[in-house]
């Protein structure tokens, strides 16, 4: 039986919003949110928040959570993910066969989202690593270079991301064919381990973008279209729209 696990990396000092994940929303810490959410997928068997942070910490044990300390040097989300990967393996004697990396910034997150992008991994054993990608709505939202912008072929394996608006709207792009990254991903256990071992790729640094390292050497990352309409937290202004937002959120009455 395949063991998949999600792991939500966490981090207090972020550029653009420091204190991130412990940011109350309508009374929640931001990670809070994305652990209880994440819990209630029907794919994963167990979820963990792996973070550097003592204050993350005790807000995770407070609610019963489970966390994984790892180290202050990792400068990408997957970096920690991987450590904490090994970690858990160790804890548990048990070997996991696919990694979600949930992204700590996705409070809006539905469990059915994780679903979505683990299931492809599930279907073919060629896939070895997946992103959900929603469409995008508005020209605002198509030149936010806080939204990864993604492109893909027929077959929905993406073609390129950045955080400038592709594909261009100069001509009147079809709104159909414009997509936003969503971080929920999905990794087989060895390629992550690979993923991490692979130097940083020129487009990946220009674009700030990991997933441009897959690409660049020669791998595939298969996209899955969702339906759900989620909006990431980057800055104060996100803040107070993800808490409007929930305000009536049902979901939340179910955090146990």
């Amino acid at each position: 039986m395949t063991k998949t696990v999600g792991i939500i990396p966490a981090r207090m000092e972020s550029s653009r919003l420091p204190g991130k994940p412990l940011a109350k929303i309508n009374g929640v810490p931001m990670v809070g949110h994305v652990y209880f959410r994440s819990k209630m997928s029907v794919l994963l068997d167990d979820v963990y928040v792996a973070t550097c942070n003592k204050e993350i910490q005790d807000y995770i044990l407070s609610v019963g959570g489970k966390v994984i300390m790892t180290s202050d040097k990792h400068k990408r989300a997957s970096d920690r993910v991987a450590e904490a990967l090994i970690k858990i393996e160790k804890k548990i004697d048990e070997k996991i066969d696919i990694i979600v990396l949930i992204q700590g910034d996705e409070p809006m997150i539905y469990p059915e989202m994780i679903d979505e992008a683990v299931q492809p991994l599930l279907e073919d054993v060629n896939i070895v690593v997946s992103n959900l990608m929603a469409p995008i709505k508005t020209s605002e939202e198509h030149k936010d270079p806080n939204e990864v912008k993604v492109v893909v072929d027929k077959q929905n394996f993406a073609l390129y991301f950045s955080r400038e608006p592709i594909p261009s709207d100069k001509k009147g792009a079809n709104k159909d064919c414009m997509y936003k990254q969503v971080c929920i991903i999905p990794f087989t256990r060895e390629f992550l381990i690979k993923f991490n071992e692979l130097e940083p790729t020129p487009l990946e640094v220009i674009e700030s973008v990991d997933m441009l390292r897959i690409i660049e050497y020669g791998y595939k990352v298969r996209m899955v279209p969702t339906k759900y309409d989620t909006y990431s937290v980057d800055t104060i202004d996100d803040l107070k729209r993800v808490e409007t937002l929930m305000k009536n959120d049902e979901l939340v009455k179910k955090y146990v």
